[in-house]
């Protein structure tokens, strides 16, 4: 029999624990089944609601990742929805008691499972397939405004109930009016799984229940070399009280200040506008020229007050096609130099970016001048092979792309040597 000392009778303790506890992991019970990974859109970015005459455009970006910051996201369309009520509606209330005004299909991922984090390159997302728009563009919901909208929505008996469990009639309070806010409706989007889960609510965003203004009349378009130019007739100021009176600050809502908003309307489907923010005057410009391009244009009138933006409907829109015609300006700093039976002659170099090139006139002293170059000519110098002895007159004018010729240029006097 082999005596084992003090230690290695405790090494030889501890190894056979160690293996009784891996075989006890080995047989334990098996545990259920975890439930399959969820994967929900982001609530929809970007979401603004703008507010033109009796129609309100809701715009966002179509989500394109999962709240588990995953790509593509696991999306079949976004819903919109709308309701008139005050702003502490819940999102419950907002979706019960809301009007889903619009839907917007999307394309999808075909198989949800098959995504890539946030930080790996785009070649590696699989494309979303079906019909509807690609995931990340900006979408557009409208809704045409009626009279019931401008109604408050009836929030139910949970509401009711809640205003009975705060009443505290029995307490003496001060007599004060209700909060004056503006009357608005408000709109929120989310995004839908392809197994109709909805993901998150977008922010909230707002459009005012407020008459819209009237639209500008008159629109009228020019044109030069460097912008657009519009102008219209205003409409009427807004008064705020009576010129008898004397100076004062009524309480509620203030009266909206009037300005104006221009749209370049060429394509009618992507509206661009031209100012950042109302203009207070009848008068814009634009200095995207590009001739050849027919232009349209739409102007707006804007109503402010407080944080609430109302747009009128459009004035007719106004149409032209930039033509270029204006000419460049005429050369300068021509000089002569006489030669042995030759005139040579130079000028200062024009600086307009459609230039064509030059044109070089020659004529007898008191007579009216003749191109000699048939062409336009790109060099700013010329030589001319004439008779000597003779008096010769010249002049230069500039020729651009389009075929508009400046004016003459400064004429110079030379006699070529014999």
């Amino acid at each position: 029999m082999v005596s084992l000392s003090n230690h290695e009778r405790a090494r030889t303790a501890a190894a056979s624990a160690l293996i009784v506890v891996i075989m006890a992991v080995g047989c334990g019970k098996k545990g259920p089944p975890l439930p399959p990974l969820v994967r929900l859109p982001v609530a929809p970015p970007n979401i603004t609601a703008d507010r033109r005459g009796d129609t309100v455009d809701v715009a966002f970006t179509v989500p394109d990742t999962n709240t588990d910051r995953t790509r593509p996201a696991n999306i079949e369309r976004v819903d919109v929805y709308a309701i008139t009520a005050p702003s502490n509606v819940t999102d419950e209330q907002l979706l019960k008691r809301g009007t889903k005004i619009g839907s917007v299909a999307v394309k999808s991922p075909k198989d949800p499972n098959e995504v890539v984090d946030e930080d790996e390159q785009d070649e590696e997302v699989e494309p979303a397939v079906g019909k509807g728009l690609d995931q990340g563009v900006v979408a557009h919901v409208e809704e045409s405004l009626t009279p019931q909208m401008f109604r408050q929505a009836d929030l139910g008996a949970d509401a009711r109930a809640s205003r009975r469990a705060t009443s505290d009639g029995d307490v003496a309070r001060p007599l004060i009016g209700p909060a004056l806010t503006m009357p608005a409706r408000t709109y929120v989007a989310v995004g839908v799984s392809t197994r109709g889960k909805k993901g998150p609510l977008s922010k909230r965003v707002t459009a005012p229940l407020l008459e819209p203004p009237p639209p500008p009349s008159d629109l009228r378009m020019s044109y030069t070399e460097t912008e657009v130019k519009l102008s219209w007739t205003p409409v009427a100021a807004v008064a705020t009280q009576a010129d008898d009176l004397l100076p004062s600050r009524p309480f509620g809502v203030p009266a909206p200040s009037i300005g104006y908003n221009v749209y370049d309307v060429s394509t009618p489907a992507a509206p661009v506008k031209v100012n950042k923010d109302p203009l207070p005057d009848p008068s814009a410009s634009d200095p995207r020229i590009v001739f050849g391009e027919k232009r349209c244009y739409a102007v707006r009138t804007v109503a402010s007050a407080a944080s609430a933006v109302v747009e009128s409907a459009a004035a007719p829109e106004v149409c032209d096609t930039l033509k270029d015609t204006f000419p460049p300006a005429a050369p300068k700093g021509l000089r002569s130099v006489a030669g042995v039976g030759s005139i040579s002659l130079i000028w200062d170099p024009n600086g307009e970016g459609d230039l064509g090139g030059y044109l070089v006139y020659r004529g007898p002293a008191g007579g009216e001048l003749a191109q000699i170059t048939p062409q336009p000519i790109a060099e700013t110098s010329f030589a001319d092979n004439v008779q000597a002895g003779v008096h010769y007159v010249y002049a230069v004018r500039a020729v651009d792309k389009a075929g508009n010729v400046s004016a003459f240029s400064e004429r110079v006097d030379e006699t070529a040597r014999e």
